[in-house]
């Protein structure tokens, strides 16, 4: 399929401007939080990419009405006449995305039953669904495996419950915080992430009518309440396609003005990105990043959950790291399988090298479980324009800065994958000046 291929005519740097709208991670799970309202929600500043237009398709499923609203960037969602959907058709959509997972707490309180079919997602690692279940089945939901997913009933209102999550997993944290909002009593929530994206996420709900506390130790407490309103909310800009493109400005040798990119929820990666030898300038707008011309320096990284380095940033760093000067180590702690797009940036020309020992100090989850989840980047090295199939999203982006930095052409397969969580891709490296074309 030509139409999934893209045409990267590498060697030249990146230099204009692009924006970033509401964060991927953020915009769906509003969307869903709709659902529990008895009113209409405003929902601002939201991307068009795939993720959106998948859960927009499950709640008109499911009776709520979504319409663009005053600006194009805003969707109205009204859930007046919330409704079971047939099975078929939710199943249509399984395997595009693993948003509808968190659909199960809303519809448990709107029509006391909830079907889930088999999840999508990128491959990067485990990531579990069976710990969703265990929560929901704690706040009383009774759930029976079927052969085409899992269907859901609350025979009596879901009860507030104590959890502990093994892990500060975003998806989980979601999925308590959409289901104690309306439960009956209170739900305290520990080990809980704390991502901005949460942040937001429990800024729509209180908006809505919900009591929600967060404490520094990573514990989050809800007062369920007995009925939510609608809410207008402007989402929080995508931190991580920002970070994307501050990384191609930089392994290009180039500069791009990030326009509505936000400090604040980027902070650690802007200090990364300045030991790395990148420059950045922070405005009312947005954030532009270059490079300052000289070495770029390497450095020790590892991963983590906010507010550490984020797994979605690394690996479009790692391609500006394989145009630094000496070794850098990266312990990847959050996916075991985040390292695995190394071989491809091989195939071109770097020097990395895979280890199943945790090159760091930070706690890590897979460090005996022979992983291959720490990489050692010798560099400077010069890549080879490749032929490159992507294996997941940001890996996939990862690839195009590797194929913008290369010298020669890229055929770069599967591009489509890139639209999941970065809008108008094409059209941004087009305003960025990048030489790419479908074949």
């Amino acid at each position: 399929m030509t139409d999934d291929i893209l045409l990267v005519h590498g060697g030249t740097p990146l230099d204009g401007e692009i924006r970033v709208r509401g964060a991927k991670n953020l915009v769906p799970k509003a969307m869903v939080a709709a659902l529990l309202g008895s009113e209409p929600s405003r929902l601002r500043n939201v991307p068009d990419i795939r993720d959106v237009r998948v859960v927009r398709g499950l709640l008109q499923l499911h009776g709520t009405t979504v319409t663009t609203g005053d600006e194009p960037d805003e969707l109205v969602l009204d859930p007046s006449h919330v409704e079971s959907a047939n099975v078929a058709d939710i199943d249509a959509h399984a395997g595009s995305s693993r948003i509808p997972i968190l659909f199960c707490g809303p519809l448990l309180h709107r029509l006391g039953h909830a079907f889930i079919p088999g999840l999508g997602g990128c491959d990067i690692g485990g990531r579990p669904v069976d710990f969703h279940f265990d929560v929901l089945r704690q706040f009383g939901a009774t759930i029976e495996k079927r052969a085409d997913g899992q269907y859901l009933e609350a025979p009596q209102r879901l009860r507030g419950t104590k959890i502990r999550l093994p892990y500060p997993s975003v998806g989980s944290t979601e999925q308590v915080l959409l289901t104690a909002v309306l439960a009956e009593g209170s739900t305290e929530l520990s080990n809980a992430a704390v991502e901005p994206e949460i942040e937001d996420l429990i800024c729509v709900l209180q908006k809505m009518g919900a009591i929600i506390s967060m404490d520094t130790d990573r514990t989050i407490r809800i007062t369920g309440v007995d009925k939510l309103g609608g809410y207008t909310h402007s989402a929080l800009p995508d931190r991580l396609e920002a970070a994307s493109w501050a990384s191609a400005a930089l392994a290009t040798e180039g500069q791009v003005f990030v326009r509505g990119a936000s400090q604040r929820e980027m902070m650690t990666f802007l200090n990364t990105f300045r030991k790395v030898g990148g420059a950045f300038e922070v405005l009312d707008e947005g954030i532009r990043f270059w490079h300052p011309g000289g070495p770029l320096k390497s450095i020790a990284l590892e991963t983590d959950v906010h507010p550490g380095f984020q797994t979605d940033w690394q690996q479009p760093l790692v391609v500006a790291l394989t145009q630094a000067t000496g070794l850098s180590i990266v312990h990847e702690t959050v996916y075991e399988s985040r390292l695995g797009f190394t071989s491809a940036l091989n195939q071109m020309g770097a020097h990395i090298q895979l280890y199943r020992e945790c090159l760091g100090g930070s706690a890590c989850r897979f460090g005996q479980r022979n992983f291959l989840h720490s990489a050692v980047v010798s560099g400077p090295t010069k890549l080879q324009g490749s032929d490159l199939i992507i294996p997941d999203l940001r890996g996939g982006f990862s690839y195009l800065i590797a194929a913008l930095a290369a010298q020669g052409t890229s055929r770069v397969h599967g591009i489509d994958l890139i639209n999941r969580g970065y809008e108008n891709f094409m059209n941004k490296l087009a305003e960025l000046g990048a030489k790419a074309e479908r074949p």
